[in-house]
């Protein structure tokens, strides 16, 4: 019995190491070595600060920048509170709140159809990314705001359309944060 409980206590303390800090600091080697830019949450520095994540959505609300899809996140793009609403299509929050997005999106470029993905969350509340056709509807109300043609803010959105992973992965997608970026470096030049 006492040679049971020796041998129990010693394979929980070997488990432990092997498998609680050695295993991780392992991974967390391997991983900042091969992939340093990932593991670290691909942020993107510009002049030493920081400015945000290329995988993490941010709310965008000035009439110049792209805006990103809403966000049910806490309060808007919050990482600690992701998920989505969980409301229903025939719920009639969700319902009112679309009704008053498409208005307002409406206002801003009449005739238009809205796309979709400019009134409806994420299933994470999270989403870095919006469709092209919700970034090419957007170009007219960016392109008055920074007195820029239309074809120069659409060429920009092409320039930064993302195609599908390995051709079939996935759908051609544009991250808000680098057109944003992006925007903000054609009007310093």
């Amino acid at each position: 019995m006492k040679k049971n409980i020796t041998i129990s206590i010693l394979m929980t303390i070997v488990t432990t190491v092997l498998l609680g800090l050695i295993y991780p600091l392992a991974m967390t080697a391997i991983a900042q070595l091969l992939f340093h830019d990932k593991a670290n949450g691909q942020l993107i520095v510009r002049d030493g600060k920081v400015i945000g994540s290329r995988i993490i959505g941010q709310t965008f609300t000035g009439p110049g920048y792209f805006h990103s899809r809403p966000s049910a996140a806490g309060d808007g793009y919050d990482a600690a509170n992701s998920g989505g609403t969980n409301f229903g299509p025939t719920n009639q929050k969700l319902i009112d709140r679309v009704k008053q997005d498409v208005a307002a999106l409406q206002a801003e470029n009449p005739g238009q159809p809205v796309p979709v993905d400019m009134v409806t969350t994420s299933a994470s509340g999270l989403d870095p990314d919006i469709t092209p056709a919700a970034a090419l509807f957007q170009v007219s109300r960016i392109a008055r705001a920074r007195h820029l043609s239309e074809d120069e803010v659409s060429a920009l959105v092409r320039s930064h359309i993302q195609p599908r992973q390995l051709g079939f992965l996935g759908e051609p997608r544009a991250n808000i944060l680098e057109l944003n970026l992006a925007l903000d470096r054609i009007a310093t030049n």
